[in-house]
């Protein structure tokens, strides 16, 4: 059903977002495997399986993105980086990169520097060992 790119990038996802979260500075709020109360508010996030998740991915992110019309490894950079950004930065980061995979990775750092300063003293060595291990799978998988 799924794209052999979609496969592969959910896969990198998954394990970035992790399971069941409610950490209140997260914006987010309660999540599992990424996906939030605060967006998906019908959803019972606590017992969200694998396979829900990635049926909202798909249709939410990965199709909505256009992702299957970008090639490997910026379809994964793009996903991604709507997943952890928000469709808004994923979109600047495209069109500032000339879909080159370092560049729309640069300004995805470019990005997370932005945030605000609470923001970035909460998360923003998160942000960057998924940056880093993000750079890792691709490399891996190339």
């Amino acid at each position: 059903m799924y794209s052999d790119k979609f496969e592969k990038s959910i896969k990198f996802v998954l394990k970035a977002e992790g399971g069941y979260v409610n950490d209140p500075n997260d914006p987010g709020g309660e999540t599992n495997y990424g996906i939030s109360k605060k967006v998906y508010k019908t959803v019972d996030i606590k017992n969200l399986t694998v396979e829900q998740a990635k049926a909202i991915y798909y249709k939410d992110y990965w199709e909505h993105m256009h992702c299957d019309d970008l090639a490997w490894p910026i379809c994964l950079a793009h996903f991604d980086t709507a997943v952890n950004c928000g469709y808004s930065a994923a979109r600047d980061c495209l069109k500032e990169s000339n879909n080159d995979v370092n560049e729309y990775l640069s300004q995805r750092e470019v990005y997370y520097k932005g945030r605000s300063q609470r923001l970035r003293e909460l998360y923003f060595n998160g942000w960057m060992n998924r940056l880093k291990h993000l750079r890792e799978y691709i490399e891996k998988e190339a």
